[in-house]
């Protein structure tokens, strides 16, 4: 019998070691509004940490459309609203062409209060093969309103 003990192991949460995909190589990014002052590259790319925010209230779609078909392990996404009470829902959906042929990964709600519940991280294991688009489609709050916006979405 082999014995080890390992009580001052550290575990890595399972984000902590990964690699994320380098998006501003390998895809062109599709979003039907933006801030000035918080553009969609601040929330894709893994420098600046401002996170994108919509110009316009409402739902609002961010796509990705990858140059080559690409392998997707786990999908990360960050939302964060400190400010608002609301309930926002998502939709994240794939696609292994660039025209509409969309298949839903994940429909999701959750309620923001700046009480407690401000932040928001959802990370999925996924074995998608091929993926030629990416789209998350946000309705910031189910009663209307608000802006959207997206802390960080990250690919492996």
């Amino acid at each position: 019998m082999r014995k080890q003990i390992v009580s001052h192991l550290q575990r890595e949460s399972p984000s902590a070691n990964a690699t994320w995909l380098d998006l501003e190589a390998l895809a062109r990014v599709e979003v039907t509004s933006e801030d000035a002052a918080h553009p969609i590259e601040s929330a894709l790319l893994t420098v600046g940490a401002t996170g994108w925010r919509a110009e316009n209230a409402g739902e609002q779609t961010v796509r990705l459309l990858f140059e080559a078909p690409q392998r997707l392990r786990r999908i990360r996404l960050l939302f964060r609203e400190e400010k608002e009470t609301r309930t926002q829902e998502f939709v994240l959906r794939w696609s292994p062409t660039t025209e509409n042929s969309w298949r839903d990964l994940v429909r999701q709600q959750y309620h923001f209060s700046p009480a407690g519940a401000t932040e928001e991280i959802e990370e999925y294991q996924v074995e998608l093969e091929e993926v030629a688009a990416l789209e998350l489609t946000i309705i910031p709050n189910v009663s209307g309103g608000s802006y959207a916006s997206l802390e960080q979405l990250r690919l492996a």
